[in-house]
C-alpha cells in the first residue's frame, strides 16, 4: 500500500498542525497535553488512511463494467440522462464514505469520447438531485462493444475538491484511474437499457475489481 498524491499537501498540513498544537499543549498543560495530542494523532492518522492507494491486480475487461469507486450501492434504476446520452439509461449509484478508498476508475474500457467539469452545489451525496445540481464531472467512454457509457464524479456535503486525470481522446481501461474525490462522494455510472445487472442494492463494492453489470453487444 502507498499514499496517493492527492494527500501530499494535507497531509503535510495536518502534521504541521499536529506538531503545533502538541507543543503549545504540552506548554500549557504538561503531561495533561496527552489528552490533546492522542486525539489529534487519530485524527492525523485518519487522514493519512483515507489518502491510501490499496495494491489491487485488475483484470482486462472488454464487455463487463467494474465497480468504479470503493463503496455501497445505493441506486439501480432508469432514468433520462439529458446530459451526453439524452434518452432512457440505467443508472448504478454507488455511495463512497469518508473511510472508503476514494480513487475514482474506469468503469468501462474504450475511449474517452467527453468530458466536462460543472460547478454546483454540495447536497448530501445520496440525495437523487446531487447528480445534476451538485459539482460534478462528467465522462463518457465509447466502448469496445459499440456502445456510450457515461459517468459521473460528484461532490458530496463534505467532499469539496473533486480531480479528475481522464482527457477526451485517452484510452479507457476498466479499473484504472481517472481521479480522485476527497472525503466522501458519490460516483453515478449511466448503461444502455439491456444492460445485465450483476449487483443489488446494498451491495459493497471494491473499484476496479467487482463486476457490476455486463453490456450487450451494440
Amino acid at each position: 500500500m502507498t499514499l496517493h498524491r492527492e494527500g501530499k499537501g494535507t497531509i503535510i498540513v495536518s502534521l504541521l498542525v499536529l506538531t503545533l498544537l502538541s507543543a503549545i499543549s504540552h506548554f500549557f498543560l504538561g503531561r495533561y497535553s496527552v489528552l490533546v495530542t492522542l486525539p489529534l494523532l487519530i485524527l492525523f492518522c485518519l487522514v493519512v488512511w483515507f489518502f491510501r492507494v490499496p495494491n489491487r491486480n485488475i483484470s482486462e475487461h472488454t464487455d463487463t463494467v467494474v465497480a468504479p469507486v470503493d463503496g455501497k450501492v445505493v441506486m439501480i434504476k432508469e432514468v433520462e440522462e439529458d446530459e451526453v446520452l439524452k434518452t432512457k439509461c440505467l443508472q448504478i449509484s454507488i455511495f463512497m464514505s469518508p473511510l472508503n478508498v476514494h480513487i475514482c476508475r474506469y468503469p468501462v474500457t474504450g475511449k474517452v469520447s467527453y468530458r466536462k467539469y460543472h460547478a454546483g452545489k454540495y447536497l448530501m451525496a445520496w440525495n437523487e438531485k446531487s447528480s445534476t445540481e451538485n459539482e460534478r464531472t462528467t465522462i463518457a467512454v465509447d466502448t469496445l462493444t459499440n456502445q456510450k457509457v457515461v459517468f459521473r464524479q460528484i461532490a458530496g456535503y463534505v467532499a469539496r475538491r473533486i480531480v479528475m486525470y481522464s482527457e477526451v481522446g485517452d484510452d479507457a481501461k476498466a479499473g484504472h484511474e481517472l481521479g480522485f474525490i476527497k472525503f466522501g462522494s458519490r460516483m453515478d455510472v449511466f448503461l444502455p437499457i439491456g444492460t445485465e445487472v450483476l449487483c443489488k442494492i446494498g451491495d459493497i463494492t471494491t473499484g476496479g475489481i467487482d463486476v457490476i453489470a455486463k453490456l450487450k453487444n451494440a
